[in-house]
């Protein structure tokens, strides 16, 4: 959004979006943490929700007839809203961003994404094959994270003094993820986790970075928890929060590679209910949740995920880690270097993206 408003600082953006861009002056019709929801069983309590708003989206392209749509990730509900238009024959230029991963699982879904998209801009730089075959015109952007965390500024003492935490502590950041449905499977797991590590490090402190939605729940999930902690808002503190910290605990998503960047050693967890957990095990087909772990296909990163997804293989892991600092930085060190595979050679990802769908609207 911002490298296209320097392009035309009268562009303006509308449709469905976080707080994040909601900040940045984008016109959202609800707040998408509503029905951001993951796993199959999973969908179904929202399954009216969803299909409501995905009629508000719709009826809203309509009445507004933008330039250009551009949908983000999310491929379940972008796919039918994309269905939609292209069945009602309208004419609006699509760009999708951030590849569906049909190189993980459901290949055959590249060509119907061909089918719906115009342009689609993707994260990883091997994703543009599976998708070109099928006459797509596609653009390797690159990953947001690299350059939301080109210019971060390392300094503990300040965050510390900020938040009245002890400057001789053992401090963790914990991460249950950032949706209702999440946090709900994933903190009773990390809660039995850090009681644990609690034993081994009788001084540990944790901060809990959050977002506005759910930082309530978050609040109250850990109230019980018999170990000092905070909970955070905004990405600045989410970031200085890392670099603060020796360890982190974290719900699998792009939170590793942001942990990555800022250079703190971690191990990423998921898991979904019973039946999903049973689903995926067996249809899911790579063998790593974490995209460090795809990209140098071992793992880097510890990750404990459905089945997996336990207090006793996750504590004594952690304990390893933390007790072993050689083995924390060469994790680091790794997984930095894959981390740069998600650059692209010439431009920031935001630029690249921003030319991408400028080349769109000048064909209009």
């Amino acid at each position: 959004m911002r490298a296209l408003r320097d392009k035309d600082p009268n562009i303006r953006f509308a449709g469905m979006g976080g707080e994040t861009m909601t900040a940045s002056g984008f016109e959202s019709l609800f707040d998408i943490s509503e029905i951001s929801v993951m796993g199959i069983i999973e969908v179904l309590p929202k399954l009216r929700l969803i299909m409501r708003r995905m009629n508000q989206v719709m009826a809203d392209i309509r009445e507004r007839r933008p330039d250009v749509i551009v949908t983000v990730d999310s491929w379940g509900f972008v796919h039918q809203v994309l269905a939609r238009l292209k069945k009602e024959g309208s004419q609006i230029p699509r760009v999708h961003y951030v590849a569906p991963q049909v190189w993980a699982w459901k290949k055959g879904r590249a060509k119907t994404v061909a089918r719906l998209v115009d342009r689609l801009m993707t994260l990883l730089p091997y994703e543009p094959p599976y998708f070109e075959k099928y006459g797509l015109h596609c653009n390797f952007v690159g990953h947001p994270v690299i350059e939301n965390t080109a210019n971060l500024m390392n300094d503990p003492d300040s965050f510390k003094d900020k938040y009245g935490i002890p400057e001789r502590c053992t401090l963790m950041s914990v991460l249950p993820g950032s949706r209702h449905s999440e946090i709900k499977r994933m903190i009773p797991v990390f809660k039995q986790t850090l009681r644990q590590l609690k034993k081994a490090f009788p001084d540990l402190y944790l901060v809990i970075p959050s977002v506005a939605a759910i930082s309530d729940k978050v609040k109250t999930a850990f109230a019980d928890l018999d170990v000092p902690h905070q909970v955070i808002l905004g990405q600045y503190e989410r970031y200085a929060a890392f670099q603060a910290s020796v360890f982190a605990l974290a719900a699998s998503g792009t939170v590793s590679l942001e942990l990555t960047a800022c250079g703190t050693p971690h191990v990423i967890t998921y898991k979904f209910g019973y039946v999903t957990n049973k689903i995926l095990k067996h249809f899911a087909g790579t063998k790593y949740a974490n995209l460090i772990n795809i990209l140098a296909d071992k793992f880097v990163i510890p990750e404990f995920v459905l089945e997996n997804c336990r207090e006793t293989l996750i504590t004594p892991n952690i304990l390893d880690l933390m007790q072993h600092p050689a083995k924390t930085k060469a994790q680091i060190d790794e997984a930095r270097q894959h981390l740069l595979k998600l650059k692209p050679d010439d431009v920031l990802p935001s630029e690249k993206a921003a030319e991408v769908v400028w080349s769109v609207i000048e064909l209009i």
